[in-house]
């Protein structure tokens, strides 16, 4: 809420209110017309933060949720990673001791590539905007 204040408070001139005054807008009007036409950017950044957010989130999950067929995709995979957790001491063969740790690093590279591929798949039709409103908090000198 900060961070869109600051941005609505810095970007848009008072004069636009006083204007749309004028010409008999009202304060609602005014808001859903000029003001969140202009904030295009910061709602789009705000919404790609919290989705992220909501994407990488599952720890509430993991506490309330005790179901296989509710989980969210965050919590199978961070299952899948737990059960490639293999204790060396139980491997006598240091070739296969080797072979299971490159298995197991492969398997927790491919489970990043998955959790990330829908953020990379949504950020390039984002990305106009999380420029512009990433750099309203900046300190402008």
């Amino acid at each position: 809420m900060i961070v869109a204040r600051t941005f609505i408070v810095n970007s848009i001139p008072h004069e636009l209110l006083e204007a749309s005054q004028i010409d008999g807008c009202s304060d609602i009007r005014y808001y859903l017309s000029i003001v969140l036409s202009l904030s295009k950017a910061i709602i789009a950044v705000l919404t790609l933060f919290y989705a992220v957010g909501h994407w990488n989130a599952y720890f509430n999950a993991m506490i309330y949720l005790h179901e296989k067929n509710l989980y969210p995709l965050t919590l199978f995979l961070r299952e899948i990673l737990m059960s490639t957790n293999i204790d060396p001491s139980t491997v006598s063969d240091p070739e296969l001791q080797a072979r299971l740790a490159d298995l197991a690093a492969v398997i927790k590279y491919a489970l990043i590539m998955v959790s990330v591929v829908p953020v990379l798949l949504i950020y390039p039709f984002v990305q106009k905007y999380f420029v512009t409103g990433v750099m309203i908090g900046s300190v402008k000198g």
